[in-house]
């Protein structure tokens, strides 16, 4: 694994980064609502914000935190960390749908998008006996340790890319293509009429195989991605066994 990755995993938790994302999002946050967003203490909170604080990240005020747009540390990471706050309701929504189609037995593929990331959430509260989740997802390979001691991962080797926080390539591909699976979940940029697409062609090179080796296949995505089209076609939207989103049920 490259030094990004290690970096990623090991020196500035992931939590860390989410707190200071909701924080760019929110630019002031109370101690009480990080506590109740982020499911943690009181005492991990404040540690939290000791080192969001040393690092310039933030000013701490009474009872609470302020983003400090100025100083905020910015890496390859951020995108990504944007991304998980944002239209979180939506995406969430969206992963209720999904789960309900996973069986006992199941071997799902789980992309590393933060939309089916919330479905790996789901899926970790839940109550199979016997589940297989493969996933090129560094967040979901990160959070493992939380799953039901019974579910097996596969997680794929290749290389790290930091604006996905997903393994990607030559040696992911070839991974996947001795794996079967039974059920695949991903989102995408942009749904149209006729087409799904991302703008990442690695991930697309990725998800094309994916969507070939599976079963059955679905699509999980928030409202936001739903007419717009990005630059590289993963499949045809009527490809798809079932779409869920916010917006499919709306419709």
């Amino acid at each position: 694994m490259s030094a990004s990755f290690w970096y990623t995993v090991g020196m500035d938790s992931f939590r860390t980064r989410l707190i200071l994302a909701y924080l760019k999002q929110h630019r002031v946050c109370s101690f009480a609502d990080l506590m109740e967003k982020f499911d943690i203490s009181s005492a991990t909170v404040h540690r939290y914000a000791l080192e969001l604080t040393k690092r310039d990240a933030v000013t701490r005020v009474r009872g609470g935190l302020v983003f400090n747009e100025a100083e905020a540390p910015r890496d390859d990471t951020s995108a990504y960390l944007d991304r998980v706050v944002t239209n979180r309701a939506g995406k969430i929504a969206a992963a209720r749908q999904a789960v309900t189609v996973v069986r006992e037995g199941d071997i799902v593929f789980l992309d590393s998008s933060t939309t089916v990331y919330e479905l790996a959430l789901l899926l970790k509260e839940a109550n199979f006996s016997h589940l297989t989740i493969v996933t090129n997802s560094v967040s979901i390979m990160q959070n493992f340790r939380k799953f039901p001691s019974h579910y097996v991962l596969i997680g794929l080797g290749g290389s790290y890319d930091p604006n996905l926080n997903a393994i990607l390539g030559a040696a992911t591909l070839e991974q996947l293509a001795h794996i079967n699976l039974t059920k695949a979940f991903v989102s995408a940029f942009g749904v149209d009429d006729k087409n799904v697409t991302t703008n990442h062609e690695r991930q697309a090179e990725l998800l094309k195989k994916v969507l070939d080796a599976a079963d059955k296949r679905y699509l999980v995505a928030d409202s936001s991605k739903f007419d717009r089209t990005g630059l590289y076609r993963l499949s045809a939207r009527g490809a798809f066994d079932a779409i869920f989103s916010p917006k499919r049920a709306a419709d």
